[in-house]
């Protein structure tokens, strides 16, 4: 393991300030003048390997390659974002929508509608300067469910390394579930948060540290003063590595005196939430009033 990750977690009491990477002439111009690369002349314009599209600025995910599609106008086109990652914004052409990073504001290019290029009817026009291409095999992922999504996405969205949180459902049976439908606590269905991690800044151990330190384990079918079976603590592991991890932490927890009744199984179908729910407190510049870091584990010798 990396010596310089903090293995032990820490309190997120601020969210971590954004990394924003250097750029060259051309990408200075789209990126923060708003500019617009020439037709046919970017990298990604004709580009479909399997993977992620993440913002040049900051390193946010911003597309996923199953989004992309051929519209031959000589841009990189997408008729979906991952949740909460792009923002709208009149043009200052009284005309065209602007679409940004929505964690940098970084320019992206623009959006379109009514063209029905795809079944969605919807067109991000974005520029080749503005994105950076990750393949799929570069990146992992992890399933957390601790409590209502909204304040477990908020404590692990600004963490180092991670580049893409989703919020959604996951754990049962009923296909594409609803917010309503799984308010019940009939679905089997947990809230959770999909949480897209850089595996050479940060680990899966390191982010199942924070998730046992940001949610109390030891509650049954709740979380403080959200109750039901879709507020349970749940971990979904993706390999064997990840298990193994659990387990070891949950083992450590109980040789503690902590009553783990985190339920850990294998990942199933994700589905996300609505458009609503994604980044709920920070797009409101709020805080989480049922999630708070507490130390659980030994903080890493030096």
């Amino acid at each position: 393991m990396n010596e310089n990750l903090n293995v032990g977690g820490g309190p997120p009491d601020e969210p971590s300030p954004i990394k924003r990477n250097a750029l060259t002439k051309e990408e200075h111009h789209v990126i923060l003048e708003k500019g617009t690369e020439s037709p046919f002349s970017g990298k990604y314009w004709n580009h479909f390997a399997e993977g992620w599209y993440a913002c040049k600025y900051c390193d946010a995910l911003l597309y996923r390659s199953q989004d992309k599609f051929r519209s031959d106008c000589g841009w990189p086109s997408f008729d979906d974002a991952i949740p909460g990652a792009v923002k709208r914004h009149p043009d200052p052409d009284g005309i065209r929508t602007e679409i940004t990073c929505a964690r940098c504001e970084g320019h992206l290019g623009h959006l379109f509608h009514g063209e029905w290029l795809t079944t969605k009817n919807v067109r991000h026009c974005a520029n080749s300067l503005s994105l950076r291409f990750i393949p799929e095999d570069l990146l992992d992922r992890a399933v957390f469910a601790g409590g209502c999504f909204w304040g477990v996405e908020y404590h692990f969205e600004n963490m180092p390394g991670v580049l893409a949180t989703t919020v959604g459902y996951t754990g049962g049976e009923v296909e594409h579930p609803t917010y309503a439908q799984v308010s019940t606590g009939r679905t089997g269905h947990v809230e959770a948060v999909e949480v897209v991690y850089d595996p050479k800044v940060t680990t899966f151990e390191v982010l199942a540290r924070h998730f046992f330190q940001i949610h109390d384990p030891t509650q049954v079918d709740r979380q403080g003063p959200d109750v039901g079976q879709q507020y349970q603590s749940a971990l979904f592991y993706t390999d064997a590595e990840q298990h193994q991890t659990a387990e070891k932490l949950i083992h450590d927890l109980r040789g503690r005196g902590f009553q783990v009744f985190t339920r850990l199984e294998p990942v199933k179908r994700f589905y996300q939430a609505d458009p609503k729910h994604q980044k709920y407190y920070s797009s409101k510049g709020k805080k989480p009033s049922c999630h708070f870091w507490t130390s659980r584990f030994d903080e890493p010798s030096d």
